[in-house]
């Protein structure tokens, strides 16, 4: 699973003109899901977004983590993450995981995270989305949590 996530002073979500989504401070995280993937995976990229240490300290050091602040959550998902962009001038996306695996494995990832932060919101799965929002810094980083192989 991939996510990538940026630290925003706030973030928001429309779907056809309808606001459907809005944080203040926090982390805005396109999530991506690949053919492999498994709940397990999922659970490990919100523990590792939840822990990710991108907040600044009382010393301007990024030192403290979303769960330190208390700051909101905006998941979004996001196949295009998935896409090969290896050659050519458009992009592939059969690196992407079957729409039902991907919505299964998103949903599990905004279940997982109501329950451990106080502020998560979503995007809509599968929805034509508009995403704006104020990246703070800019502070943007790519995570993946790929699956065991053996």
């Amino acid at each position: 699973m991939i996510a990538l996530i940026q630290r925003v002073t706030q973030a928001a979500v429309q779907v056809a003109g309808r606001e459907v989504a809005r944080i203040g401070p926090g982390i805005a995280a396109l999530i991506g899901v690949l053919p492999a993937d498994r709940e397990a995976d999922a659970e490990a990229l919100l523990a590792r977004m939840l822990a990710y240490r991108i907040f600044s300290d009382e010393s301007g050091r990024m030192n403290l983590s979303l769960r330190d602040t208390g700051g909101g959550l905006l998941l979004v998902p996001q196949f295009t993450l998935a896409a090969d962009t290896d050659k050519g001038l458009r992009p592939g996306f059969s690196g992407a995981a079957p729409p039902e695996l991907g919505k299964r494995l998103f949903e599990h990832l905004a279940s997982a995270a109501i329950k451990g932060v106080s502020q998560v919101q979503c995007g809509v799965f599968g929805a034509d989305m508009q995403l704006s929002l104020t990246n703070d810094g800019p502070t943007t980083f790519w995570l993946e949590c790929p699956p065991e192989r053996g």
